[in-house]
């Protein structure tokens, strides 16, 4: 039962679902209809605006994986425009992101550490969010009554997000309500969502995948999201028999843990798992075929593989549901958008020719936010340019082969290469750095960095120094001292050249 029907924001989404059907449960043993949290929304819509909030304003949410969050972000996308942040992220991050967002609030949560905002200007409004025992949501101390309702329109910016570049700090995705519609649309149409599916949403709620397809593609069909505190594997089975779960999306790390969680149970255990599972979904990095296998055999439910991106409000193709084939290896069909395969001149190639994969469609960003070198780069001929590498079969299966672009993707996190190579540069004793991908049986890839010294240092010393500045994701595992950093014959510094010298020798 979908609830697209005039639906322009995504406040509409809500507003047009099963008024009396359980939207939002937790394991804590909180139990929200979509009537509750609408009227939860319109109060934090009056608080925003009441303190300044118009449709295009800026409002970024630090904020864990909890109701709160889905109220917040909703509302924020209605009134403004929503920016959640990585709550790991450490304090010069934080910075960066919320001066690039151009954040007028940023909303913490009660034990939120305000050091690490020290930098913001007097006019950005701090403001704490608030939930009781029953789950009532509200913004510490700002007025809920107002005289003026103003919301967004489809054409607004419902959500921005920042995808990592190869060369540049990481490029402003600003994602419209119409962007995400279409895309929920699609999710919902690809994977038969109805009222009575029930998802389990352990992906992060300040990434596309969580937001878009574990939430509000569930919201969307008047179905149950349960949302735990975050991923646990010792707890996925509980939860999932306890709220009846129908299906949940994770990248594959998360499912590789769960499998490995699974597998080192008795018999007994394993025996116990009977779920209503209908389907499992993985997501934003590569799923290897023996984890397939083995989702397969515990749960013996489908398990799709999907594509998908920021800049396309997440989802581009996925492998459909039985009767349809699912292909270990593939990212499936098409769904809702166009797909093909260009070569570097922009032209479009036939099936089973390899090159790069660009997108078309109704969810797929018009341009980056104030980028203009990045939009020459992937815009052509009305086509989007993933930098993925892939190929199409007679029946419309895409494969993806590799990656044009440098990105480190560790678990479906994209990390930018140059962010580490600056974080490291900031070291008095660096002359010269290169960060770049290794490979990774847990995560796929992990980020390593090579560096020239001017001084004696230690790998350690190096590492600790780069937690300091980014988010435990993004900091290297490996760090190579070296008396100098590879270069091509033309001296460019080719990071794949390098991980490959350095990690062979």
């Amino acid at each position: 039962m979908s609830n697209f029907n005039n639906a322009k924001i995504l406040m509409d989404v809500i507003a047009n679902a099963e008024q009396d059907k359980i939207a939002l449960q937790t394991p804590d043993g909180i139990s929200l209809t979509y009537s509750n949290i609408l009227s939860q929304i319109k109060r934090i819509n009056n608080q925003l605006q009441n303190i300044g909030i118009t449709p295009g304003d800026r409002v970024a949410m630090i904020l864990p994986n909890a109701i709160e969050t889905v109220i917040c972000f909703i509302s924020a996308a209605s009134v403004g425009t929503a920016a959640p942040l990585n709550p790991g992220y450490k304090r010069d991050e934080l910075e960066f992101y919320l001066d690039d967002t151009d954040a007028k609030v940023v909303i913490v949560p009660e034990d939120f550490d305000h050091s690490n905002l020290d930098f913001l200007s007097s006019d950005v409004i701090v403001a704490t969010v608030v939930i009781t025992e029953e789950g009532e949501v509200s913004l510490k101390g700002i007025d809920e009554t107002v005289t003026k309702e103003e919301y967004a329109s489809t054409e607004h910016i419902a959500l921005v997000l920042h995808t990592s570049g190869t060369t540049s700090r990481p490029k402003r995705v600003p994602l419209k309500h119409v962007n995400l519609l279409s895309s929920i649309s699609n999710i919902a149409e690809t994977y038969n969502l109805n009222n009575s599916d029930i998802s389990l949403c352990v992906m992060p709620l300040f990434h596309v995948h969580g937001l878009v397809a574990s939430l509000l593609s569930t919201l969307a069909t008047s179905g149950t999201v349960v949302i735990p505190a975050g991923f646990n594997p010792l707890r996925m089975n509980q939860w999932i028999n306890d709220f009846n779960v129908t299906w949940y999306t994770a990248v594959p790390t998360m499912h590789q843990t769960f499998v490995n969680r699974i597998k080192s149970q008795s018999k007994n255990e394993t025996a116990q798992i009977n779920s209503r599972l209908r389907f499992i979904r993985s997501c934003s990095s590569s799923l290897a075929p023996i984890l397939m296998d083995d989702l397969e055999s515990i749960f013996q439910v489908p398990v799709l593989e999907a594509y998908g991106m920021t800049e396309a409000s997440h989802q581009m193709s996925s492998n459909p549901l039985p009767p349809s084939d699912r292909l270990p290896g593939s990212v499936g069909t098409a769904t809702g958008i166009e797909i093909a395969i260009m070569d570097e001149e922009g032209n479009l190639l036939d099936t089973h020719e390899i090159g790069e994969v660009v997108i078309k469609g109704e969810n797929v960003i018009d341009a980056y936010e104030d980028n203009p070198e990045a939009n020459e780069t992937s815009f052509t001929n009305g086509w989007f340019r993933t930098g993925d590498q892939g190929i199409i079969d007679n029946n419309g299966y895409l494969s993806l082969t590799g990656r044009l672009k440098e990105l480190i993707n560790r678990s479906g996190e994209k990390i930018s290469p140059r962010e580490i190579d600056e974080a490291l540069m900031g070291h008095p004793k660096v002359a010269e750095a290169v960060a770049f991908a290794i490979p990774s049986t847990v995560h796929g890839e992990e980020p390593s960095a090579a560096v020239v010294v001017n001084e004696e240092v230690s790998e350690s010393e190096l590492i600790s120094f780069v937690r300091e500045k980014l988010a435990n994701f993004k900091c290297p595992r490996r760090i190579y001292i070296v008396e100098s950093i590879p270069r091509t014959a033309t001296g460019k510094i080719q990071r794949r050249l390098v991980a490959e010298e350095l990690t062979s020798s």
